[in-house]
């Protein structure tokens, strides 16, 4: 009998918090043996001026990013072994763009973009911005499934969908991250709009947590969030074949999120 074999495309995301501490805390050497496709950044807080060359192409990929223009803020970023077609840096709203929350890579037949939600933890004025992007986001959400392109956002995207999704769900229900209209919103990406949310249709059941506070012991008593996401088109998330939560080391406040799709 003929030995088959699948190909698989690896992509991982994740929240560096702060790029030059993550590179300290060994994140490229954990990186070099991950056999990763895609690698989509978050919270880079760098400019282009603080990047190392290790930072700006890993050994084997090539580096694309959106810094934010405030210093040592947010910024996105993503890694590719394969060379894109075209890199599409903001979504050409001026005053999101300013913060460098999106980036998207298109290569054959599928598109990666690494993105970073505003938070709105710091209080009702970040609150507001956070509704604001979201409202935004949502018709090019529509825009995007309707191209009829293969694509999965990764990203921070700073909201627990459903009580599974994190540990203390009753004492966070007026908190930014779980509010009633932060979970529709994203209920109606899913229902209605049709992404699929890749990890939690691989583990219907799961409890697992890609964010922790610094407060208490959060992380030593495993009371997190599932914050971040790989969101893909249906096609795509079909052929999703394992997703998992890296935690054996920390590189910051968020561990990675790896998932393999058959390619």
């Amino acid at each position: 009998m003929p030995e088959f074999t699948i190909t698989i495309m690896r992509i991982i995301s994740v929240n560096l918090n702060g790029i030059r501490s993550a590179t300290n805390k060994g994140f490229f050497e954990w990186l070099a043996k991950q056999d990763a496709d895609v690698i989509c950044l978050q919270e880079l807080k760098a400019q282009e001026q603080d990047m190392t060359e290790l930072m700006l192409a890993p050994h084997g990929y090539h580096g694309y990013f959106h810094y934010a223009e405030k210093k040592g803020y947010s910024g996105v970023g993503i890694y590719s072994r394969v060379k894109p077609k075209e890199v599409v840096v903001g979504l050409g709203i001026p005053k999101f763009d300013a913060e460098g929350r999106y980036i998207r890579a298109d290569f054959d037949g599928y598109s990666v973009v690494s993105l970073y939600l505003p938070s709105g933890s710091s209080g009702e004025e970040r609150q507001a911005v956070k509704f604001e992007f979201m409202a935004a986001f949502m018709p090019h959400m529509q825009e995007l499934i309707a191209a009829g392109r293969e694509v999965v956002i990764c990203g921070d995207w700073n909201i627990a969908h459903r009580e599974i999704d994190l540990k203390n769900w009753r004492g966070n229900k007026k908190n930014s991250g779980f509010l009633p209209e932060e979970r529709a919103w994203l209920t109606q990406l899913f229902d209605e709009v049709g992404w699929v949310d890749t990890f939690r249709k691989l583990y219907p059941e799961s409890e697992a947590y890609t964010w922790w506070s610094n407060r208490g012991q959060a992380w030593a008593k495993d009371v997190g969030w599932r914050i971040d996401y790989q969101i893909a088109t249906p096609c795509l998330a079909a052929r999703a074949l394992s997703a998992s939560i890296y935690k054996q080391e920390r590189f910051s406040d968020h561990a990675p999120l790896i998932t393999d799709y058959r390619d």
